[in-house]
């Protein structure tokens, strides 16, 4: 059993605005019980800004819950500095870096090659220079890309990918990058990602999560061309870690869910066979859940 398997997760003290969610741990404290094989993961992207308190109140958040954190990207405003990550990351989401699994944003390369993201994050951030690398975690295999550097059809980054998803053997597979494939929010999807989402299509991958647009955003199982398809994995945009919120233009085809106006988390309870989301907001009000099953 691999370290992130291992680790056993107590929860932390709650802050007063997320003392609801603290409460359904019951009265000692204890977690809730969870079937055997479950693991959590909270996600979320855009998140260490100094300029607003919303970082705050996501790390309190955080502190009452247990899991993994995937950090999806711009970590760290508003150039991904070595003064960004200590001033306006460290203080509140720095104190989860040991159950962290970052992956790099726009604004990380705004410090040539992203140095001070892979100064920061060390060995989590994968190979320097790269930033792609995957992991087991329970009964589930996660996959870290980065939207930042070429994914097109046969780059590295997607020979890498085509390879790892070969080698997989986990019934269930979750993805996670910056730039949001598809979205309905201000920044537009990118079509740069469609080859990975190909690949995840045919790999009959079950999660993507992105950030870049600052909202929450889910979509129902799309093909890599946006269409809705059954054997597509299922997205979400999570783009509410702490910066400045963002508005939505028209709904793309296949947009469930919208919400802009929450900072907040994505907690994924991981399954053998399949996951429960839940979007729980700063307040400590879940604003979005469902329940679906790996393919």
């Amino acid at each position: 059993m691999n370290r992130v398997s291992m680790r056993r997760w107590m929860i932390g003290g709650a802050a007063a605005l997320v003392a609801s969610v603290a409460a359904s741990a019951g009265a000692h404290g204890q977690l809730p019980r969870r079937d055997a094989g479950e693991v959590v993961v909270l996600a979320a992207g855009d998140i260490g800004d100094c300029n607003f308190t919303d970082v705050r109140a996501t790390a309190a958040l955080v502190d009452s819950l247990p899991g993994e954190v995937l950090a999806l990207g711009d970590e760290a405003y508003p150039h991904g500095s070595a003064y960004d990550f200590s001033h306006c990351y460290d203080p509140n989401w720095g104190r989860f870096r040991a159950r962290t699994h970052p992956t790099p944003g726009n604004h990380e390369y705004l410090t040539p090659g992203a140095s001070a993201y892979f100064d920061y994050f060390g060995s989590s951030a994968g190979p320097r220079g790269k930033g792609w690398y995957s992991f087991d975690l329970g009964a589930w295999h996660l996959v870290a890309l980065n939207s930042e550097v070429d994914a097109s059809a046969g780059s590295e980054q997607e020979r890498w990918l085509r390879e790892d998803l070969r080698r997989n053997r986990a019934r269930c597979t979750l993805a996670f990058w910056h730039r949001a494939r598809f979205t309905s929010g201000r920044h537009g999807s990118t079509p740069e990602m469609a080859p990975v989402w190909r690949d995840l299509e045919n790999a009959r991958a079950a999660l993507v999560l992105q950030g870049h647009d600052h909202d929450y955003e889910r979509f129902d199982p799309l093909d890599a061309d946006g269409h809705p398809d059954h054997d597509g994995p299922r997205s979400f945009v999570v783009g509410t870690g702490g910066g400045e919120r963002h508005g939505f233009g028209p709904p793309l085809p296949g947009s469930v869910v919208r919400l802009r106006d929450h900072a907040g988390v994505l907690k994924l309870t991981l399954r053998p066979r399949g996951y429960r989301w839940e979007f729980v907001t700063a307040g400590g009000r879940t604003a979005d859940q469902g329940e679906g099953s790996c393919r």
